[in-house]
């Protein structure tokens, strides 16, 4: 996987927009305003590239014990966020876009009634 594909993939999902509010090395992709996934720009060209994904905690933690290239989440959370080491190859892209659902889900799915009609509507 490399960043345009990231990008092309997150934002073909409805509602996201892509944002680099900290600074011109964190990337972040947001489903009404809320983040759904942060990437250092800065890792994909040192080719070592990682994603911070929301996640449920119990899955946040089976998956954890199930993938040395998974670990809290890196300046984040630790109970809601995982990162996703992409870099050791570890990881099959498909398990990457599925976490990557999940996370968008996970976010979606804590919306209010109204941002949910919202992002329904567009």
């Amino acid at each position: 996987m490399n960043i345009e594909y990231l990008r092309e993939y997150c934002l073909s999902k409805k509602g996201v927009t892509e944002d680099l509010p900290f600074d011109d090395n964190v990337l972040v992709f947001k489903v009404m305003g809320k983040v759904f996934l942060l990437t250092g720009l800065d890792t994909w060209e040192n080719t070592s590239s990682s994603i911070n994904l929301k996640c449920d905690p119990e899955y946040a933690l089976e998956l954890r014990e199930q993938y040395e290239s998974i670990y809290g989440g890196y300046h984040m959370n630790k109970k809601h966020w995982n990162t996703l080491d992409i870099y050791k190859n570890e990881l099959p892209p498909k398990l990457i876009l599925e976490l990557i659902d999940h996370s968008y889900d996970m976010v979606v799915k804590g919306m209010t009634k109204k941002m949910k009609e919202a992002l329904t509507n567009l």
